[in-house]
């Protein structure tokens, strides 16, 4: 594991970055507590500062790191906004809640998954300097018939790694209630969702069986918490999912994406389809050692992309120029003064408690 967690840091990290503002004083989690905090608890009455991430990438999908805040529009209900607050360094404080998908789904690439979920916590919690670790927070919920929040947040990776070891997949799919409980019921870290920010990221293949919250439901609390959703899918090639748009909607209204580290193992064989086989038309086999090549080689791909994502982003903070209480929902729109860019940043949020 050791050479793997080499690899995908390195690709994540290897874009050279400008210098920024310098960043605030890491915040720390929080004391460790009988009682778990309501992120709710981390609101006033009106929202006074926005924080909104933003990802940019080229044309070929790279990132765009060596932008300056002169090089952004930032956009609220139509008006310009002034900036406030701006940064691209890594290593921003982050708490991150990992969500893996424990149905009977999973049954069928769940070794290589878990494995793939270590590498992932140890991508995105394992700053190249030890001595930044407190930047990271994270914690584990696993969901099946219902969602359990497994570790609760903690700046120890070994933590949740133990925890993933011993995970086994069986039951239902309640997503939802998982993202509603990221939301509500884990204990919060200082400072949280200015600095250190939030981000959920879900493993699994976006169906819900299970929940007694809905989509909406999750979007628009997700989206009052100021949280940012990735999603890592586990469909397989060529076959598609009533869950898969459960995983879009989710990161698309807050402002992060899907990947599909299984999507593209057939992307450079030529012509496997006319390849007749007992087992499929296949040209890569199950149990060959070209098929689990191919597997690892999107997962690790996978990994690296969600968690340079998360640590190569842009922050922009503002305070709202109107704050019109009419307006149950505020939209943002985030602007790159450079062509052939592709800006990602959250839909809006909810100026008001309901």
């Amino acid at each position: 594991m050791v050479s793997r967690r080499h690899l995908i840091l390195g690709s994540v990290l290897a874009p050279a970055l400008g210098a920024g503002q310098p960043p605030a004083e890491p915040a720390k989690p929080a004391a460790p507590s009988n009682s778990v905090a309501s992120s709710q608890e981390a609101f006033t009455a009106a929202v006074s500062e926005v924080i909104v991430p933003v990802t940019v990438t080229d044309s070929k999908g790279q990132f765009v790191t060596n932008l300056d805040q002169a090089d952004f529009e930032l956009l609220d209900e139509g008006k310009p906004q002034t900036i406030s607050y701006f940064t691209r360094e890594r290593n921003q404080p982050v708490v991150i809640g990992f969500l893996v998908d424990l149905s009977n789904a999973s049954k069928l690439r769940w070794k290589e998954f878990v494995e793939a979920i270590q590498d992932l916590v140890l991508a995105c919690m394992e700053p190249e300097n030890k001595n930044r670790r407190d930047q990271y927070s994270g914690y584990l919920i696993g969901y099946a018939t219902q969602a359990e929040l497994l570790v609760n947040t903690t700046n120890d990776p070994e933590k949740l790694l133990e925890r993933i070891r011993k995970m086994k997949p069986g039951g239902g799919a309640a997503l939802f209630d998982a993202v509603y409980m990221a939301c509500t019921s884990r204990t919060l870290v200082k400072g949280e969702p200015i600095e250190p920010r939030r981000v959920i990221i879900i493993v699994g293949d976006g169906h819900d069986t299970a929940s007694s919250k809905s989509l909406e439901e999750v979007v628009e609390l997700a989206q009052r918490n100021l949280v940012t959703i990735y999603g890592v899918s586990t469909v397989s090639f060529g076959f598609n999912v009533a869950g898969e748009s459960n995983l879009k909607r989710l990161a698309e209204s807050t402002g992060g994406r899907v990947v599909y580290p299984l999507e593209g193992v057939y992307k450079d064989v030529s012509g496997y389809l006319s390849t007749p086989s007992d087992e499929g038309n296949y040209a890569l086999k199950v149990g060959t050692g070209g098929y689990a090549s191919a597997i690892m080689r999107g997962i690790v791909n996978a990994i690296a992309s969600t968690a340079g994502e998360i640590q190569l982003q842009y922050i922009l903070r503002y305070t709202p120029s109107d704050t019109d209480i009419s307006r149950t929902f505020r939209r943002i729109e985030v602007r790159v003064r450079m062509p052939n860019v592709k800006v990602r940043a959250r839909e809006g949020y909810y100026p008001y408690r309901p």
